[in-house]
């Protein structure tokens, strides 16, 4: 595990004169940690400082190829279907190269993609940072996010707190259908889009396992 490092400026390509190896970065935590929030504040930092880079999500609350955060910010994103083939990024780009990838919303990739990625930043040299969940509503890894945990040259956890209902420090994701929590059914359903009887609660892990949701309803 590393401290948070990515917010420091990086030179473009062949502008400081040094040489840096890429880097696989994958940043992770609950819902509501601020991970499409940080997705979008490096991708600012790296524009800024003239690297050019691309942003791809797949499954953004917004319904659209997005990158969306719960305080209100979102960029432009490039959706990232199940068929998707990273590789093709840098084979079909001509000028400028690609310096960097933020990959939002990872836990939904496919492992092949992750793989993808990999190879991205160990044959093109190009950085990748992949912000996601790591458990799902069973508290069990995604596929892809534990092939991040094997292949990742950082693993960051992020530090902004999410509570429980009860004020302990959050950690697993709960699924709840009409106010109800389930702990069977397929893995991935999008859901807090509204009025959708299937949401999402942050919970500790003791309310987790006992399944106790609390009196509080989370706003949308």
């Amino acid at each position: 595990m590393s401290d948070l490092s990515a917010l420091s400026s990086v030179p473009p390509a062949g502008v400081s004169g040094l040489h840096r190896d890429a880097v696989l970065k994958f940043f992770y935590g609950p819902m509501d940690c601020g991970k499409s929030t940080l997705a979008l504040q490096i991708n600012y930092n790296h524009r800024r400082q003239g690297r050019h880079g691309l942003v791809v999500t797949k499954h953004d609350r917004s319904g659209g190829p997005r990158v969306t955060s719960r305080i209100g910010l979102d960029g432009e994103a490039i959706e990232v279907e199940d068929g998707f083939d990273f590789s093709s990024l840098v084979l079909r780009r001509t000028a400028p190269r690609l310096d960097y990838l933020i990959c939002d919303e990872v836990q939904f990739y496919s492992v092949e993609q992750i793989e993808q990625l990999a190879d991205l930043v160990d044959d093109c040299d190009v950085d990748v940072y992949a912000f996601g969940l790591a458990s799902d509503f069973r508290s069990e890894l995604f596929p892809a996010t534990r092939r991040l945990f094997e292949l990742a040259d950082e693993v960051c956890r992020l530090q902004v707190e999410v509570l429980c209902w009860c004020g302990r420090p959050g950690q697993l994701n709960a699924r709840t259908v009409g106010g109800e929590l389930v702990r069977a059914g397929e893995q991935v359903v999008i859901a807090d889009t509204g009025q959708a009887p299937v949401r999402y609660q942050v919970l500790c892990r003791r309310h987790f396992r006992s399944g106790d949701l609390g009196k509080h309803t989370p706003a949308p």
